[in-house]
């Protein structure tokens, strides 16, 4: 009996060690296979995946605070107002009123409704109490007059931009208006305003020395011709068709200022100018914006670009009292966007696409050509298209700089060759901006090679992208930051110059200002050192 007790404690002692040691030889196990042993591996993946994520979201943060304090730095401390109302602290809190109203029945639509449309046609709109989206020129209530003299020049439906911005327009609320080129942004701005201008002159009929009563200004002075003539074909019809007579003056250089003088002396409702010619007639006062309730920026960035922002902040201090403004543009980066807003009064920012994409009814081609083999090249290219014969019939090739790209209208225009690829990438969507125009297909060809900034051909590989064009092989080589901030989920581009191949933080535009701000501060300096007194 003491025999068995002994045998039974013995043999509990030894399962006891045995467990121990198969214990022990699992640690031993475990500490061979690492701590997680344990864990499943899909577990293990998960957990790794989670850990990875929150160090690119900590990577994100760092960079898009870093982005932030960036465009601050650089960011317009002034407001685009007038001096006078800075001076006086004048702010206007609603929009100016006007007569015009949507048809019943589109007002009663749901927003809805007005959504589904907007998605439809890619149309982004931003603000307050946005007026409805109206798919008929008939529906926008325009006289039978205009309706026949758009069906003559071919434009039977409105474009997005118009189905959007002509509605904000005629309820008298200032706007952003961003759209690529050809796609109609003119008679945005100049139907109403002819509207406007025949209700003034039924009302009050304008007298010797009066008006005007709407101010367009344009960047340069072939865009500032042809934004006239616009106006002249339609008020002429109207004319034709019994409305009251309605004046028009242009006022650019190279003309002659006693012609312009009189034609404003007559009275004038609508005016048409370049900044440095109206700076001037302002300045001797040969003409007054007392009754000037309309202004419209056509090409808003550019003129900012172009180093007319204080002209613009001057202009905007002769007025004498509320006006509606209007921007326009193909390219405008949210920088200038978020400067401009200090001028409108609750904005309503109608956006037909990414601002400064490129059109998509343009054919984008890019071409890696040597320098000394661009001209047999260029010979080679024209023969992609047919002529189209400008205007008189007797040229059929246009060789122009980049002022012919500022929003200027060339009927028939069917291929655009960039010999030289422009500096930015702005200035190319303007560029090829020129054919493609009012629904028609157009075809670009660019010549690029090693002369051509990377970070340049990095906006222009993004751009081809987004406008799902073909991407060559030498383009699509090339790899950016951006690219990785992309895969860390990260929205694309540049909030300064609104270019899709960079960030901030590598901005070429940004550097090229930077440096000559610093440029002209050196030199300052030097001449507030007396250097100059000899």
């Amino acid at each position: 009996m003491k025999d068995a007790k002994l045998m039974k404690l013995s043999r509990a002692h030894l399962a006891k060690e045995e467990e121990h040691e198969s214990t022990q030889d699992e640690e031993e196990d475990n500490n061979e296979l690492g701590p997680n042993a344990h864990i499943s591996l899909l577990d293990q993946h998960s957990k790794l995946k989670q850990e990875a994520q929150a160090r690119i979201e900590t990577v994100r943060e760092k960079q898009l605070k870093e982005e932030e304090k960036i465009l601050e730095s650089v960011a317009e401390k002034k407001a685009l107002m007038g001096v006078a109302e800075l001076a006086k602290g004048v702010e206007y809190t609603d929009p100016i009123t006007t007569g015009w109203r949507p048809p019943r029945y589109i007002i009663e639509r749901s927003e809805e409704k007005h959504n589904k449309l907007r998605k439809k046609l890619n149309i982004f709109v931003e603000g307050e109490d946005l007026p409805p989206p109206i798919k008929t020129f008939k529906e926008m209530k325009f006289p039978k007059v205009l309706l026949h003299a758009l069906k003559r020049r071919g434009i039977i439906t409105p474009t997005p931009i118009q189905i959007q911005g002509i509605p904000a327009v005629l309820t008298g609320r200032d706007i952003i208006g961003i759209a690529f080129t050809g796609s109609g942004k003119t008679l945005v701005f100049a139907l109403p305003l002819i509207m406007f201008c025949l209700e003034q002159e039924k009302r009050l009929p304008f007298v010797k020395g009066e008006g005007p009563y709407g101010l367009i200004v344009c960047p340069s002075r072939e865009l500032a011709r042809q934004t006239i003539e616009v106006m002249e074909y339609f008020v002429k019809v109207l004319e034709a068709g019994g409305y009251p007579v309605l004046r028009y003056t242009l006022c650019i250089g190279g003309m002659s200022v006693k012609e312009q003088l009189e034609t404003i002396k007559r009275g004038t409702h609508i005016l048409v100018a370049t900044p440095g010619r109206l700076m001037d007639m302002l300045d001797k006062k040969m003409v007054n914006l007392d009754i000037c309730r309309y202004l419209c920026l056509d090409e808003a960035d550019r003129m900012i670009d172009m180093g007319f922002e204080e002209d613009v902040r001057t202009i905007f201090s002769y007025f004498k009292g509320q006006r509606q403004t209007l921007l326009f543009s193909a390219t405008m980066p949210k920088k200038i966007q978020n400067f401009a807003r200090s001028a409108l009064v609750k904005p309503v920012t109608v956006n037909v696409g990414r601002a400064g994409a490129a059109s998509m009814n343009v054919i984008q081609e890019v071409e890696y050509v040597k320098q000394e083999e661009k001209m047999i090249r260029i010979l080679e290219c024209l023969q992609k298209t047919a002529p189209p014969q400008f205007r008189a019939g007797d040229k059929d090739v246009l060789v122009a700089t980049d002022v012919a790209s500022k929003g200027l209208d060339f009927a028939d225009v069917q291929h655009v060759i960039n010999f030289d690829m422009p500096d930015d990438i702005e200035n190319y969507v303007h560029r090829i901006g020129r054919t493609g125009r009012c629904g028609k297909t157009g075809i670009a060809t660019t010549f690029i090679n090693k002369v051509c900034e990377e970070s340049l051909l990095l906006d222009l590989k993004h751009l081809l992208i987004e406008a799902k064009q073909k991407v060559p092989p030498f383009l699509a080589a090339l790899q950016s930051e951006n690219e990785q901030y992309l895969d860390m989920g990260g929205e694309i581009g540049c909030s300064y110059c609104g270019g899709l191949g960079h960030r901030i933080t590598d901005c070429p535009k940004l550097e090229a200002m930077q440096s000559k701000q610093a440029q002209n501060i050196g030199r300052k300096d030097y001449l507030a050192s007396g250097a100059a007194d000899w």
